[in-house]
């Protein structure tokens, strides 16, 4: 009797509650109206509706349209597939097979935004794919192939420590980075692509460092991401001056393994001056 009582004074609390929120009698829904839109009692959802849904491809649904759509994505998924492949090559021990499919990924990952602006394809729903798959190949593959490449070059524990926070520092660079107002001229923080492609580099021409350096090294490269820092996008580093191209053209023939590291440590060093030079205009 106090069960049934207790479900009782139950019910007719949760009933109450759905009068005062939806103004119905108990049994009786409808749908929350937009803004300024007055409420209409007397209608009831039919749950044989479907809800509307938002089309992937704004604009003129032609075939045309339709086939770049998907050869944009395509190439998105590309890369999603190669980072996965990286992870079963690095599982397997192949760590320098699979950074090179890393360097592929980077390869689509920046094939797919070109060809949806030249083509007229780009949509939301495509940022998000692109977001997703940077996360798979970037954020995971990434950090999985740097783990398997240091098995016998630093302690498991330390290894493992700096790859998880390549992870969780790309999904935070990802989740600011599409919620964030885009800059033209540069990235806040290092963008996981890049830094996913200097991971891979290293494991790929394999660097002559220990393996303590290179953990270090790999988690100034995971907190770069996450760093307010400016960094200057692909675009204007192509229009750099030639003879500044010259000096790691010159060393990449001499000293490949050190011109790659002086190179990269300056991109990461060329952040805080930039950011210098604009607190103190």
């Amino acid at each position: 009797m106090g069960r049934r009582s207790a479900e009782t004074s139950r019910a007719a609390t949760a009933t109450r509650a759905e009068v005062l929120y939806t103004g119905l009698e108990p049994g009786l829904t409808r749908s929350i109206p937009a803004p300024g839109v007055p409420l209409d009692t007397s209608t009831t959802l039919d749950d044989s509706a479907v809800p509307a849904t938002i089309p992937l491809l704004p604009g003129e649904p032609t075939m045309a349209r339709r086939m770049r759509f998907a050869l944009v994505n395509a190439c998105t998924l590309s890369s999603l597939g190669l980072g996965l492949l990286a992870i079963f090559l690095a599982m397997d021990g192949h760590a320098k097979i699979a950074a090179a499919c890393l360097v592929a990924c980077v390869i689509f990952d920046g094939l797919d935004g070109a060809l949806a602006r030249k083509l007229g394809v780009a949509s939301p729903f495509g940022a998000q794919m692109d977001s997703l798959a940077d996360m798979c190949s970037f954020g995971l593959a990434a950090p999985v192939v740097v783990y398997a490449s240091l098995v016998d070059k630093a302690p498991q524990s330390a290894a493992a420590l700096a790859c998880a926070l390549v992870a969780g520092c790309a999904a935070i660079r990802l989740a600011r980075f599409n919620v964030s107002p885009k800059d033209g001229r540069f990235f806040c923080g290092v963008p996981t692509t890049m830094a996913a492609a200097v991971l891979a580099l290293a494991v790929l021409i394999g660097l002559p460092l220990p393996g303590l350096a290179v953990l270090a090294g790999v988690a100034l490269i995971a907190f770069a991401m996450v760093s307010s820092f400016p960094y200057a996008k692909l675009a204007r580093i192509v229009k750099l001056p030639p003879w500044l191209w010259l000096l790691p053209v010159v060393g990449a023939l001499l000293q490949p393994k050190m011109t790659f590291v002086l190179v990269v440590a300056t991109y990461l060093v060329s952040g805080p001056i930039l950011w210098v030079r604009a607190k103190r205009a």
